[in-house]
């Protein structure tokens, strides 16, 4: 895949200069410190860190009791009016968790903007997403959330998130997110006797390089939104926790032994949206993510919950952080391409581009080859692959294989080695190998003469498929070993806690939740 075109899409796309100049993987969080910031780290790690840990946990156990008491009694789906002792114990509760987040080095929190009112703006959307920190602006307002049922059930925390009413999912309910568009839908139109609700339209974790696509769930019910924009503006970002990078511990551990953290949180003017937006949730997210990428100077990207599976890729072929794939994804889904790709459809779509007379296909073959008129969509999945105005349809196969089924990464290589044999024996040569990792990896330079070697130990100058597979069985970190790609991820890709939609990133989406939770363990923020 070619790393050169990708300045052309951009251009094409509209998206921001800086964009084009220099893509950013907005699911991965690279961490490097210099000798003196490790030395300071080390110092605070015995010093300062425990302490800030303790006075945490401490202040979330005072918080405790005064939340058991403000929900004794109360109903979960009924509206009541806020009486003179629950207005008093969410101010303390208000006070504690700042004193936490003070302890926790937090010592600036910087407002700017006027908070609206519930009966101005029922629902406050946040964004980015970047860390579960960005739950302090839910302690400071107590605003209700999105978030899935089982939170409710964990010990202390559980107590502390039904004191705000929040909005549950449940995962094991088929029809929860009818269910939960409803009910946001009943609040917001209340005319303020519910808390305003606090959502992150994007549903997911990044590291705030960009604004993902929104999720049209704060936008359904086309009640006025106010947008809300969180800046860490520290010297060394240890907030971020997004797919490839620093695990949740990790993350905790580093922003408690700096100095100091600050948070700036701006809300913006409310944006009330017109009958068109009201008909069109995705009109309406869209142009509330262009404000609020405008307030916060960064571009805006059309990735999804679903390119993040990308990034949570493990194994031998773990995604390197600039791999073009991300941008492939986007555009195949823009084209209608990934719909009801199954194994069987790939198996054929290997045939079909084995049949191809040479393989190469100019743009209007490959249009032919889709079944698709030439679009300026198309052209920019043709620039991915294209080489002296020509492109190998095999490397959009393998490339679909990847987006379509990433963790399954040895069919794809099966199918990749069927397509490139030339004796019908399953094998292929060094240069063949290097097509096939460049396509299922998403890079433009990738060095394989030191893999193929040690793959090829009769010196036959060919590798069968099933040797290969031993060969990664035996060295899984072969891709840093033998410094394969230029400019790899310094993150490893096993052992890595991710970040789920969960308490603070929620866009009630079921499907979203069961697809990670069934893939990956299950981490609370």
């Amino acid at each position: 895949m070619r790393l050169a075109n990708r300045k052309r899409i951009s251009a094409v796309n509209g998206e921001d200069s800086r964009l084009s100049a220099h893509f950013t993987n907005p699911f991965t969080h690279e961490l490097r410190f210099s000798p003196v910031q490790k030395v300071k780290i080390a110092l605070m790690t015995v010093t300062l860190f425990p302490v800030r840990l303790l006075c945490a946990a401490f202040f979330m156990l005072l918080a405790w009791p005064f939340a058991f008491v403000a929900t004794v009694g109360r109903t979960e789906d009924a509206v009541e009016p806020l009486s003179w002792w629950r207005w008093l114990v969410d101010l303390i509760i208000k006070g504690i968790m700042r004193a936490m987040w003070f302890s926790g080095g937090f010592h600036w929190v910087r407002v700017k903007g006027r908070p609206a009112l519930a009966s101005e703006a029922p629902i406050l959307t946040l964004a980015p997403h970047s860390s579960y920190f960005d739950a302090i602006p839910v302690t400071m307002t107590m605003a209700s959330i999105v978030m899935k049922s089982e939170s409710k059930d964990i010990p202390v925390w559980g107590t502390l998130i039904k004191f705000i009413r929040p909005v549950f999912v449940s995962r094991s309910d088929p029809d929860s997110r009818r269910k939960t568009v409803e009910e946001i839908k009943r609040r917001a139109r209340s005319e303020g006797q519910w808390p305003q609700i606090m959502i992150f339209p994007e549903g997911t974790c990044t590291n705030r390089s960009c604004l993902i696509t929104f999720k049209p769930g704060a936008f359904i019910p086309g009640v006025p939104v106010q947008p809300v924009v969180l800046r860490y503006p520290n010297e060394l970002d240890t907030i971020s926790w997004t797919w490839q990078g620093p695990g949740a511990f990790k993350i905790l551990w580093l922003t408690l032994c700096q100095i100091h953290n600050s948070i700036e949180i701006e809300y913006l003017p409310i944006y009330t949206p017109s009958e068109e937006e009201k008909r069109d949730p995705a009109l309406f997210a869209s142009n509330v993510r262009r404000i609020m990428a405008k307030a916060l100077q960064v571009p805006t990207v059309d990735y999804s919950f679903e390119d993040c599976q990308l990034s949570m890729v493990k194994g031998p072929l773990c995604l390197p952080s600039h791999t073009c794939l991300l941008e492939f994804s986007r555009l195949v889904r823009k084209l209608g391409l990934k719909v009801g790709v199954t194994h069987q459809v790939l198996q054929e779509e290997g045939k079909k581009a084995c049949n191809r007379c040479g393989h190469k296909l100019s743009l209007e073959g490959f249009a032919e080859y889709l079944n698709l008129p030439v679009t300026e969509t198309l052209k920019d999945v043709f620039a991915l692959f294209e080489e002296h105005g020509q492109m190998d349809v095999r490397e959009y196969v393998i490339a679909l294989s990847v987006i379509c089924r990433p963790s399954e990464y040895l069919e794809t290589l099966q199918l990749a080695f069927r397509m490139f044999e030339a004796e019908g024996d399953g094998a292929v040569v060094e240069d063949e190998l290097a097509i096939i990792l460049k396509s299922a990896l998403g890079v433009e330079d990738l060095a394989v003469g030191d893999v193929f070697r040690a793959v090829d130990t009769g010196d036959k100058g060919k590798i069968m498929f099933d040797d290969f597979c031993h060969f990664m069985e035996s060295c899984p970190n072969f891709m840093e070993l033998y410094h394969c790609v230029d400019e790899p991820s310094t993150h490893t890709c096993s052992g890595l806690e991710q970040p789920t939609t969960n308490s603070f990133c929620p866009d009630f989406s079921p499907q979203d939740q069961n697809t990670h939770n069934t893939e990956h363990s299950k981490k609370h923020d």
